[in-house]
């Protein structure tokens, strides 16, 4: 039988390659969506290699209800991908208590949560893998995200904290911060604004979800065993510190 892992926001881009990276490894992936119709569609997707689930990681109702339809259905995971998040982006003088909250809520506090909700399994079985998907936003900064650099800070502090506390039961925590990767968001750019992103990339080209996707494989890999509370940067040396 089939490892159970869970990737959060695996619809498309980022989170939808991991998902399938994670199949091809022989996990049976969970994924989730902020929509049934997007859920539905990653069912169809994976082909009877995953399933979709809702999901709303700003909302505790919600991850109380998937993990206990989680735990009905399938096996503890033991792979636990948290990549889903949200952006409210304002300058910090105009910022609303509203969007602070709910990127903080989703980005950070949801992911304490859920990860929580399946770190006893993962005790259990002597075995587990957990990935945060941070950005190079929570190390450089980035004018008019105060929010999203805040949360992305705190979550890597929060890897570094959980990789201490259960390093010693065979469960790694690692987080990956991507640069700019080429998704629907950046195709939706102009060609201007992507010349404008290029200039400051030394690669000269964006990442793709397939490249942060094979980084995700490996961390969740017996031969990443000896390596946990780190932030590993995959961002082209847009930022290196």
């Amino acid at each position: 039988m089939r490892a159970t892992a869970v990737v959060t926001g695996a619809s498309r881009g980022i989170g939808l390659a991991i998902a399938e990276t994670l199949v091809h490894a022989g996990y049976y992936v969970v994924g989730t969506a902020t929509t049934e119709a997007g859920a539905e569609q990653f069912s169809q997707r994976m082909a009877g290699q995953g399933q979709g689930y809702v999901l709303n990681l700003g909302d505790q109702s919600s991850i109380d209800a998937f993990t206990t339809a989680l735990k009905a259905d399938h096996d503890a995971p033991l792979i636990l991908v948290n990549n889903a998040g949200i952006t409210q982006d304002n300058l910090a003088m105009r910022m609303k208590p509203a969007e602070w909250n709910a990127v903080i809520n989703t980005n950070l506090n949801g992911v304490f949560h859920l990860t929580q909700s399946f770190m006893r399994g993962m005790m259990k079985a002597k075995f587990g893998r957990i990935i945060n998907i941070s950005s190079v936003v929570g190390r450089m900064g980035n004018p008019g995200q105060v929010n999203y650099a805040a949360a992305k800070a705190g979550l890597e502090g929060f890897t570094r904290a959980l990789g201490a506390e259960l390093a010693s039961r065979n469960i790694t925590v690692n987080a990956i911060a991507p640069g700019f990767i080429a998704t629907d968001m950046t195709d939706a750019l102009s060609p201007d604004q992507q010349t404008k992103m290029l200039e400051r990339i030394p690669a000269a080209r964006l990442g793709q979800p397939k490249e942060v996707a094979a980084l995700v494989q490996f961390l969740s890999s017996d031969a990443a065993g000896y390596i946990t509370g780190e932030t590993i940067a995959i961002n082209g040396g847009l930022y290196m510190g």
